[in-house]
């Protein structure tokens, strides 16, 4: 795995405005080195002083893209994902390659993934996976000005994209077939778009 950069402490104690709350690391012992993440167990202190262990899978960047066609529809994938041990509907997603900036990755992402290259596309947000233990950042975007265009996908990945309407994106938030977080993130956010006239 390619060097994953930590924290910046000062950043972010900064902003949040919170210095009283920044944990210092001390020091820590590196227990798997992968392809996609890194195990490490850290000491750090607490503000107050005290010693304790914390648990960080270092992962890199990864985009999720939220992509809709001319007729207002969203493109979901279908994937199985082996630690939910279930197929889960998502938005297309990935892991940002050495080098690579965010926007770009999100246009190959979609090409590999769906066969579809956007014509325009807009960072919406960055956000933590799951900040208890990950460093994973994911960053958002809103595509649209779609053209088919197919990039080679991983020789790992199975998925099968889909289009779906408003109302049906609707009707799979309300029975409870999205479980994925960034993909659950990311249709509340466009449905709250398309609503007040900001999207579409």
């Amino acid at each position: 795995m390619t060097d994953v950069a930590g924290p910046n402490v000062a950043g972010l104690a900064l902003s949040g405005g919170r210095s009283d709350l920044v944990e210092e690391r001390v020091d820590g012992n590196q227990l798997y080195d992968g392809r996609i993440i890194r195990l490490r167990v850290d000491r750090v202190r607490l503000p107050g002083g005290r010693i304790v262990s914390r648990e960080v899978i270092e992962h890199r960047p990864a985009v999720v893209v939220l992509a809709e066609n001319k007729a207002g529809e969203v493109l979901l994938i279908d994937q199985f994902r082996y630690p939910a041990n279930e197929v889960l509907i998502e938005l297309p997603a990935g892991i940002v390659e050495d080098g690579e900036e965010y926007e770009a990755a999100a246009i190959r992402e979609l090409q590999e993934e769906t066969g579809w290259r956007p014509g325009s596309v807009t960072k919406v947000a960055e956000f933590f996976s799951s900040p208890g233990f990950t460093s994973e950042l994911l960053v958002l975007f809103y595509a649209s000005g779609l053209s088919a265009s197919k990039l080679p996908e991983d020789e790992d990945e199975l998925i099968i994209p889909r289009f779906e309407s408003e109302s049906a994106v609707e009707e799979l938030l309300s029975a409870g077939a999205i479980r994925d977080g960034k993909t659950l993130f990311g249709l509340y956010w466009w449905l709250h778009g398309r609503k007040t006239g900001k999207i579409g």
